[in-house]
């Protein structure tokens, strides 16, 4: 017998080589399984996975997307959705709730949007997921309810209750135009299609903006002393209404910022001083569009007797027609529109009619549902 050569043994080599490389592409990959916040399991996702019509061997499989629930990831792809609504489609108004608590007013609201079309509007509902609604929302709030997380007073979680609505809702539908920051205890003062009108007639957002207000500067150091330099100046620092209306354009601007949101996005070192929500959304909206918005607020609120930083709020003894009336006559305050006019040169040229109104308690739906369609609803 021969013995081999070492010519003939790198021929065999050779030989050998193809089924080498049979056998590792047909060899069963490494799998992986994804977890969601959930705790739910989806199906098997292999690392690697071969790629049709290509010289490459194999290629890396990305990562699913974070859920939606990851508010970073939420305001990214909220703030690249399409400016502009649908060719053809009609103008909607975002309704967003932001609550922690039942919504004692919902009979008044099922009334308000009853016989709309629901092509004019979407409601939208932030709830603390650690309350238990007994009974759950229905009606016209039925499955209305984003992924939400819990939001408390003297902290940035109502602001990021407020983003978090924004963003869901310019995620959902195109179509949305404007939208409404409303609270449990907001009622509506006039009729849908009155309100529907003043809002879609405008191309500017509703939110107060006011300048140079008492207690100013203690709610700018409310974080420390230096906390909101250089991004946020306190000449740069506003306070207004939590409760506005936004047109697409500022909410994308809103859900899209990040550098601004990092210095309110802090916690309190003195907490009686902290409105993040009063305070956020004004100063951004300043510092980024001041002339694209009018400057005040659709939601009346009397701070007339004010409590513990809460509005005055109206009790069922005082609901009435005379009550409707006033609120609607009154003018809202106007603040910095961004031009150089004074306020009283803005109070002169506008008088915008106040929408909603807040602050009602819980047992003045009676009262409410009696005059509604004789009085609230008819303009």
């Amino acid at each position: 017998m021969l013995s081999p050569t070492p010519l003939s043994l790198f021929c065999a080599l050779l030989l050998c080589l193809p089924l080498a490389v049979i056998i590792t592409i047909t060899s069963p990959t490494t799998t992986t399984t994804t977890t969601v916040p959930d705790g739910s399991r989806q199906n098997p996702v292999p690392d690697f996975v071969p790629l049709a019509k290509t010289h490459q061997r194999f290629s890396f499989k990305p990562p699913p997307p974070p859920p939606l629930e990851d508010d970073k990831y939420l305001l990214r792809v909220a703030s690249r959705v399409n400016s502009k609504p649908p060719p053809g489609s009609p103008k909607k108004i975002a309704f967003l709730f932001l609550t922690i608590s039942p919504l004692p007013f919902a009979p008044l609201w099922e009334l308000y949007f009853n016989k709309t079309p629901k092509t004019l509007y979407n409601i939208y509902v932030h709830a603390d997921p650690t309350y238990t609604y007994d009974p759950p929302f229905s009606g016209v709030f039925a499955n209305r309810v984003i992924p939400s997380k819990p939001a408390l007073r003297f902290t940035p979680t109502l602001t990021s209750a407020a983003r978090r609505l924004l963003a869901h809702a310019l995620l959902h539908d195109r179509s949305n135009y404007i939208f409404a920051l409303l609270s449990a205890s907001c009622i509506p003062i006039r009729s849908f299609n009155f309100t529907y009108e003043t809002l879609t007639r405008s191309k500017k957002s509703f939110i107060e903006i006011l300048n140079n207000e008492v207690g100013s500067y203690d709610r700018w150091a409310a974080r420390g002393p230096e906390a909101m330099l250089p991004e946020v100046k306190l000449d740069d620092f506003r306070i207004g209404s939590q409760f506005w209306s936004l047109t697409r354009k500022h909410a994308r601007i809103v859900v899209g910022d990040e550098m601004i949101w990092a210095k309110f996005n802090q916690p309190c070192v003195v907490w009686d001083t902290c409105y993040p929500e009063e305070n956020y959304f004004p100063t951004l909206v300043h510092m980024r569009d001041p002339r694209g918005v009018v400057a005040a607020t659709l939601t009346h609120v009397d701070w007339n007797g004010s409590s513990d930083g809460h509005p005055r709020m109206y009790e069922a003894s005082e609901v009435g027609p005379q009550l409707i009336e006033r609120l609607r006559k009154e003018k809202p305050r106007y603040g910095d529109d961004g031009t150089n006019g004074s306020d009283w040169s803005v109070r002169r040229q506008r008088h915008d009619p106040f929408l909603f109104a807040r602050k009602f308690s819980t047992d003045s739906i009676q009262p409410l549902l009696r005059i509604a369609s004789d009085v609230i609803f008819k303009d």
